[in-house]
C-alpha cells in the first residue's frame, strides 16, 4: 500500500507541476464595441491596487476552480473574484465560458451586501455573452 500511495503521490505531483506550465482558463474581457469597460475600470486605480486585482484574477484563471475566500459564486455560473486592500473592497464579477473566464463588471464595493445595480449590471453582460455565443 505504501509504495501504491508512493506512486500516487508522486503522479499527482507530477500533474500539479504540468498544469503549472499553462493557464487552466484563458481571459476575455466583456466588449461593448469597441468598450472594454472592465479593462477601462482599474485605469482610475493605484497601481497597488490595480496589480492585487490582476495578481487575482491570474490566480483564478491559473488555478481555476478556486473557491473562497478568493471566489465566490453567485449561482448561474455567475462568479465573483475578492480582492481587498487596507480597508477598501474590490469585486470583479466574471462567468466561464467554453474554458474562458469572461470578465464582466469590476466595482469597488462600499457596502457588506453586493449592490444590486451592480449584480444586475453583471447578470445582464452574461446574458449577452451567452447570447452572442449561441
Amino acid at each position: 500500500m505504501t509504495r501504491q500511495r508512493s506512486k500516487q503521490t508522486k503522479a499527482a505531483k507530477l500533474l500539479r507541476e504540468m498544469q503549472k506550465d499553462a493557464p487552466v482558463l484563458q481571459v476575455q474581457f466583456f466588449r461593448q464595441g469597441n468598450a472594454e469597460p472592465v479593462r477601462a475600470w482599474p485605469q482610475g486605480l493605484s497601481q497597488p491596487i490595480r496589480h492585487k486585482i490582476g495578481t487575482n484574477v491570474q490566480a483564478v484563471q491559473w488555478r481555476w476552480p478556486v473557491g473562497s475566500p478568493l471566489v465566490d459564486g453567485f449561482g448561474g455560473g455567475l462568479y465573483e473574484i475578492r480582492t481587498s486592500v487596507d480597508d477598501d473592497i474590490y469585486r470583479v464579477f466574471f462567468c466561464n465560458i467554453q474554458h474562458t473566464m469572461v470578465l464582466l463588471h469590476g466595482f469597488m464595493k462600499k457596502t457588506q451586501q453586493t449592490p444590486k445595480a451592480d449584480l444586475d449590471l453583471a447578470r445582464k453582460r452574461q446574458r449577452m455573452v451567452k447570447e452572442a455565443l449561441s
